[in-house]
């Protein structure tokens, strides 16, 4: 094409509401009929027409008291006009079928603690909402979550740690804390100060694996103070890291959302905590630039409706 200058497609071609009102001018044999069969007005209709008639350099409808009917031209457009919409409308179905199909199903991916003890709740009010919708939940921990969200397995994650890891966008969806807890057999259940943050820190503890949102707080609370002693026992579960210390193994630490029961029945003793940060945001995390949509969008939603 050597230097002509490359002129856009959709600068040489008329829109498709312009190509849909030239065939309703073909099928009612006036313009007036056309615009109102489009819901627009006669005047709106004769500048689209007239729009269109000079973008492509040739007359198509000539106007008269008795219709309008089409030039040689305007016959010729219309076949061809016929076929553009024709495209567009099986464009449309497969698009909408494409919605349905996404509408469908929503995989979630969420870490143990919120899986645990806040989704039951916002998948049974969702379920109310989109019963058709076929759901999957696959509960890991925070770092296990990110990568199904950033490998696009998982349509919406939940997550429990600091930070939000670049090619994720976000939304803070709760607040927690974590909770020093003990079997009342233990010595620190008959504490009234608590434990200050160097004591917790160099005792080991029960503690849920590295990768959970659970470990990454208290990591990052514990770090100025020594940072945390070898664990007594490391786990992949918040159950087993409660049943642990319920059984009498030593002090665990765990989310607040995770012990409640435990500790107003008197089976746990929550211990106070000096001079660390032990709170957390919760957070819904999906793939940056690509905001929720159809069950994925209704689920976030409940999730800040709801405690």
């Amino acid at each position: 094409m050597g230097d002509e200058k490359w002129v856009p497609l959709a600068h040489r071609v008329p829109d498709l509401g312009a190509l849909e009102l030239l065939l309703a001018v073909a099928r009612v044999g006036s313009l007036s009929g056309a615009a109102r069969r489009l819901g627009i007005t006669q005047p709106a209709a004769s500048s689209r027409i007239r729009a269109m008639e000079t973008r492509l350099g040739v007359a198509l409808v000539d106007r008269s008291p008795r219709g309008s009917t089409l030039t040689a031209e305007g016959a010729l457009v219309t076949d061809w006009a016929r076929r553009v919409v024709e495209a567009a409308e099986a464009f449309d179905a497969g698009a909408q079928a494409l919605r349905g199909r996404r509408d469908s199903r929503l995989r979630v991916a969420a870490s143990m603690t919120i899986a645990e003890y806040l989704l039951p709740g916002w998948l049974i009010a969702l379920r109310g909402q989109r019963p058709d919708t076929a759901v999957s939940l696959h509960a890991g921990n925070s770092a296990v979550v990110v990568q199904r969200v950033l490998t696009h397995e998982a349509d919406l994650g939940f997550v429990e740690g600091l930070t939000v890891p670049e090619g994720l966008d976000s939304a803070v969806i709760a607040q927690d804390r974590l909770v020093v807890a003990v079997a009342p057999v233990h010595p620190w259940a008959r504490r009234t100060r608590g434990v200050e943050a160097a004591e917790l820190a160099a005792t080991p503890l029960i503690l849920r694996e590295r990768g959970s949102g659970t470990r990454q707080v208290l990591d990052a609370a514990l770090a100025g103070h020594g940072g945390l002693a070898a664990p007594l026992l490391e786990l992949a579960s918040t159950t087993a890291v409660k049943a642990a210390a319920l059984g009498g193994a030593g002090p665990c630490v765990l989310s607040e959302l995770a012990v409640v029961d435990e500790v107003a029945a008197r089976r746990l003793v929550e211990v106070a905590v000096t001079g660390a940060e032990l709170g957390r945001a919760l957070r819904a995390v999906w793939p940056a630039g690509a905001r929720p949509a159809g069950p994925a969008r209704d689920l976030l939603s409940l999730t800040r409706g709801m405690p």
